[in-house]
């Protein structure tokens, strides 16, 4: 734990520490929960985003409203089936991190909600239905080592075939992640032809070898333990910009550039608080900072993008199908178990 939500927890153990001590003195009368936040004014959300994204949006959110958030993190995937699980009595306000075609993969867990400023959102980013609120684009590209992949020797999906690359390919498990997801159905649509062909040949190329989380993708590159790994622009650039021994390729065949985003939770305990926060994601105040705090692209169609990224007319694209991803999900999860694990097609 770090930063203020230490300092919460801190503040409740302390209560209770004193209303126990008072309990056994019969001395006072003060409840405990005088030290914790009215239920009105709290807000549970659950994000698979790292911290150094989520904390600065939430301590702002909740400075400039007097809501208490309490945090949940993990991975994509895992915040997901936690929501299934909790379905019939809800304990999270708001998902907020994960790929949209993740999070329209889940819609039943979601209730619709259209942000504030939803017309104001770019028309290709936000959800017709309401089901979800973009925060930012992100785009999938491939990096390599500086120090042991020379430039021009990784251009497109289809190098990851080759066989220099077998065994040294840095991919995080896709029921794991969600930007892994993204990036293994980007391949499927980049590559074309038979799904399982595809997956059971990049399968093949992992050698067996797959990540526990989307982070591990770019220390394993960095290090040299793999030469070529799959990730986002924003984790990319972050790196490199910082010094890492790592470059992106926004591969020639086509990428995507799916948004990820917040979804209300249906039945959510405090809804009122949740929708607050999405309007907040999608704001103005937000979305100014995303390129110059999180190397993170806008969603907003009056947001000036700044010369320091690549314009995405100038990156190669894919027509990424956000519904049959999230249609396909649970069936892409189930045939990558199963080449990943070795199975062969009859």
């Amino acid at each position: 734990m770090k930063g203020r939500k230490a300092v919460k927890i801190l503040c409740l153990l302390l209560a209770v520490i004193i209303a126990a001590t008072s309990c056994g003195t019969g001395t006072s009368d003060t409840s405990v929960l005088q030290y914790a936040p009215k239920e009105e004014n709290r807000l549970v959300v659950y994000t698979s985003h790292k911290e150094e994204v989520y904390w600065p949006i939430i301590k702002e959110f909740e400075e400039r409203t007097g809501i208490w958030v309490e945090v949940v993190s993990g991975g994509t995937n895992e915040l997901l089936t936690r929501l299934v699980e909790e379905k019939d009595v809800p304990q999270a306000d708001v998902m907020f991190g994960g790929g949209v075609d993740s999070l329209a993969a889940y819609g039943d867990c979601f209730a619709p909600y259209f942000c504030r400023d939803w017309v104001l959102l770019d028309y290709t980013m936000r959800s017709i239905d309401g089901l979800w609120t973009p925060f930012s684009a992100l785009p999938v590209v491939l990096i390599y080592n500086t120090k042991l992949v020379s430039p021009g020797q990784l251009t497109c999906w289809e190098d990851l075939f080759s066989p220099a690359w077998q065994g040294r390919i840095a991919f995080c498990d896709p029921s794991v992640s969600g930007s892994s997801f993204t990036g293994l159905v980007t391949l499927l649509q980049a590559v074309g032809g038979a799904p399982d062909e595809v997956l059971q040949s990049f399968a093949v190329s992992l050698d067996g070898r797959q990540l526990e989380t989307s982070g591990e993708v770019l220390d394993s590159v960095a290090e040299g333990t793999d030469l070529v790994g799959i990730t986002l622009e924003e984790t990319a650039l972050k790196r490199a910009a910082a010094g890492t021994e790592i470059a992106l390729v926004y591969p020639s065949d086509g990428t995507s550039c799916v948004p990820d985003g917040g979804a209300l939770v249906k039945g959510a305990p405090h809804e009122k608080n949740a929708q607050r926060f999405l309007d907040f994601i999608a704001s103005t105040d937000v979305q100014q900072r995303m390129e110059s705090e999180f190397s993170r692209r806008p969603i907003r169609q009056t947001q000036t993008q700044t010369a320091d990224l690549l314009p995405l007319t100038d990156i190669p694209s894919v027509n990424y199908d956000i519904s049959w991803a999230s249609e396909n999900h649970n069936k892409v999860l189930m045939s990558w178990a199963f080449y990943f694990g070795g199975g062969e097609e009859a």
